[in-house]
């Protein structure tokens, strides 16, 4: 009997430590790949002062999910707008209980009601916003100009009738997100429709979409406290002029594209015609909207320099926008002996604003918007990156 009971005892014990050690591999860490997120938080518990900073920059919020009426971040008066698309149909920007809706009426009736769900933009011009109807996101019908503290027809929308079903696609989200994982099912007959997880929706151009998969970065500094080498994460000062370019083309060289594949994938260092290659359109001046690097690539600054890149002028960690004396000192320190004529030098901008003169805001071709009430359209206005002489 006793012999019994000590027999179990051993059972039990080796029973016990079978589960231990089964729960030890099971919870064992997989070790981190090229491909391992590790998330903003992450990086910023090495990098607190960059990621403070870069949660200003437009780059970050250029798009966000609405989880109160505060991330709306709108004047008082946006509420209960009314914008008419013609005599008989109107839409109407609603404060309701579970949130703010574009609802579309037509001859008085409600025809269709959709929550604000998504805001794509980061707001230095305008947002315009997405409802989420199952898993598909659509594009809803007015923007909020906040240059002009007003609603207006969103871009590409008609301006004499409301439209509530234009989908937002991946190429959007490749834009103005940091992932997103998308299926395509079928939506009636020879039709398909893109749906996307949810939770899988990585908001804002973030730390990752610029530096590629930090997780197998962290692994590596946190095994090495006292390597100071960055290991495994892109160091643009390490990239070639061509590959820095590249890696702000991925959402600034237009939409005239044809997709090879999803951008989603493309971190700093690859070559990014194998990405998607251009359309060929004789004649055609590249938009002001969206095609910043073949802009300044026609520009004689660009073409003059050897080193000249996207980084040159532009900060990505901070918030520049606006900053024109900042600007135009990076201007001048390539630039101080250039003359201007006595007229030009009468002007007292000269010194402190050259972007205003070399870099002028012009009407994209792509977008424009007729705000309620006006029968004109008004042309939407972006700075030119190709730097030149204008008259």
């Amino acid at each position: 009997m006793k012999g019994y009971k000590r027999l179990s005892i051993v059972f039990l014990c080796i029973a016990a430590l079978v589960i231990l050690l089964a729960q030890c591999i099971k919870s064992k860490k997989e070790p981190a790949t090229a491909t391992t997120i590790a998330g903003a938080a992450t990086c910023r518990q090495c990098h607190a002062a960059i990621v403070d900073s870069y949660l200003k920059n437009p780059h970050q919020q250029t798009s966000h999910a609405v989880e109160s009426k505060e991330d709306l971040q709108l004047d008082p008066n946006a509420y209960s707008a009314v914008h008419e698309f013609n005599k008989l149909s109107k839409v109407v920007v609603e404060d309701r209980s579970d949130g703010v809706y574009q609802v579309g009426f037509d001859h008085g009736v409600e025809k269709v009601a959709k929550r604000i769900d998504v805001i794509i933009g980061s707001g230095e011009k305008a947002y315009t916003y997405g409802s989420w109807e199952g898993l598909q996101l659509k594009q809803l019908p007015l923007s909020y100009y906040k240059v002009l503290h007003s609603w207006a027809n969103s871009p590409g929308f008609p301006s004499d009738k409301m439209y509530f079903d234009r989908p937002v696609t991946q190429r959007c989200l490749e834009c103005h997100s940091s992932f997103a994982d998308r299926k395509i099912v079928p939506d009636g007959p020879l039709k398909v429709a893109e749906e996307f997880n949810k939770n899988s929706l990585i908001y804002g151009i973030d730390c990752e979409r610029c530096h590629g998969p930090a997780g197998k970065h962290v692994e590596f500094q946190l095994d090495h406290p006292l390597e100071k080498t960055a290991k495994y994460i892109a160091v643009y000062k390490n990239l070639t002029r061509q590959q820095k370019i590249d890696a702000c083309a991925v959402c600034h060289a237009g939409n005239d594209v044809e997709v090879q594949k999803s951008t989603f994938a493309f971190k700093p260092g690859d070559d990014l015609r194998n990405y998607y290659t251009r359309v060929a359109v004789a004649k055609k001046q590249a938009d002001v909207h969206g095609n910043q690097s073949q802009l300044l690539a026609n520009s004689k600054c660009f073409i003059n320099s050897k080193t000249m890149d996207c980084s040159t002028c532009h900060s990505t960690h901070e918030n520049l926008k606006g900053n024109l004396t900042l600007y135009s000192k990076k201007c001048i320190s390539c630039h101080e002996s250039i003359k201007h004529s006595p007229a030009t030098l009468s002007n007292a901008m000269v010194k402190s604003n050259c972007i205003d003169c070399h870099m002028p805001k012009q009407a994209s071709a792509l977008i424009s918007f007729q705000v309620a009430g006006a029968a004109a359209v008004s042309p939407y206005l972006l700075r030119t990156h190709k730097i030149g002489v204008f008259k």
